[in-house]
């Protein structure tokens, strides 16, 4: 079990560099993967993987959709492509390539999204995608990953690469807190921070970070918090979830995406199934976002360490 009052924001790395890392790793150990990328070589932290395996690297330019075509060819020569680009442009740009060459045909490729929710900040709207994890769940047969820090990103770069079939892995652009143990990643199994009785709180992304600040705050006021980590969105650690709902009765998610179709609903299909309880949202309720500051635009939409308190303290009242 990890300490959560030992956990601080003093070290902090944004979780696209732990991805550059990762890449490079992973690239040493197999000879198979092959890096692509539109035209964001620096915003993807690919500088490294590409000065190791020059021959391994393939600049598409700013040509998504072809990108994830030539990520299906070499998938199918038995090669580890990781497609990488801006989450907006990975997603929404080119589903129906992903859709039709990459999740029906079953394909081993592995799309890299850099910049996705909120956080990207100044850029404003039209690339801070909101709705990504939502569309990429649903294509059958797609493992859907978002880390939370830096570390768990990097661990999850590379073990993608041993994992058959296609993932979106998605990741961020700002400076964000490390607190992940070394180590603790595996896809598809939850990362429980703390045991308790009375409220479950699950989190993905950068949300995560919030969710241990507001559960440092509530277990202060005598509450106690069932805290989880959710980084793989699909498939989903059903059996921690159950578990934990079937102890305390209520549930908290949190998250940097759209209410609609996000780690929230997961959650809700899940305990509807085996232990219905109130669920309270933490996430953007049907709106796009705007240029700002990350952290104020996460203020703004109601993503803040006051608002999964707050959701906690009414999933707790409507328990009863």
């Amino acid at each position: 079990m990890i300490d959560i009052n030992s956990l601080s924001a003093d070290q902090k790395k944004a979780t696209r560099d732990g991805f550059g890392e990762g890449l490079q790793i992973v690239g040493q150990q197999n000879p198979d993967v092959i890096g692509l990328c539109a035209d964001l070589i620096g915003s993807l932290k690919m500088q490294a993987f590409i000065k190791d395996s020059p021959e391994r690297f393939i600049q598409v330019g700013i040509a998504e959709a072809n990108m994830m075509g030539i990520a299906a060819g070499l998938a199918l020569s038995g090669k580890i492509p990781y497609a990488c680009t801006f989450a907006n442009f990975a997603t929404g740009r080119v589903y129906d390539q992903i859709r039709q060459s990459i999740a029906y045909s079953h394909k081993n490729v592995k799309i890299c999204a850099s910049h996705a929710g909120l956080t990207l900040g100044e850029d404003g709207a039209t690339h801070q995608i909101l709705e990504d994890l939502g569309m990429m769940k649903m294509l059958p047969g797609f493992t859907v990953i978002n880390p939370c820090d830096a570390q768990q990103t990097k661990e999850a770069a590379i073990a993608i690469a041993d994992h058959d079939g296609p993932v979106y892995l998605r990741f961020g652009r700002p400076s964000w807190p490390m607190f992940t143990p070394e180590g603790s990643f595996q896809i598809g199994k939850a990362i429980q921070f703390n045991e308790g009785s009375d409220v479950s709180i699950f989190a993905t992304g950068h949300m995560m970070w919030y969710a241990i600040e507001a559960s440092k705050a509530l277990i202060k006021e005598g509450i106690s918090v069932d805290l989880h980590n959710i980084h793989t969105i699909k498939p989903l650690d059903e059996t921690a979830i159950i578990d934990s709902v079937s102890k305390t009765g209520c549930v908290v998610t949190a998250e940097e995406h759209q209410m609609n179709g996000g780690l929230g609903d997961s959650v809700a299909q899940v305990i509807s199934q085996h232990c219905p309880a109130p669920l309270e949202y933490v996430a953007v309720n049907d709106s796009f976002g705007e240029s700002g500051k990350p952290d104020q635009l996460l203020a703004k939409y109601g993503l803040s360490v006051d608002n999964i308190i707050a959701s906690a303290k009414k999933a707790l009242k409507r328990k009863g």
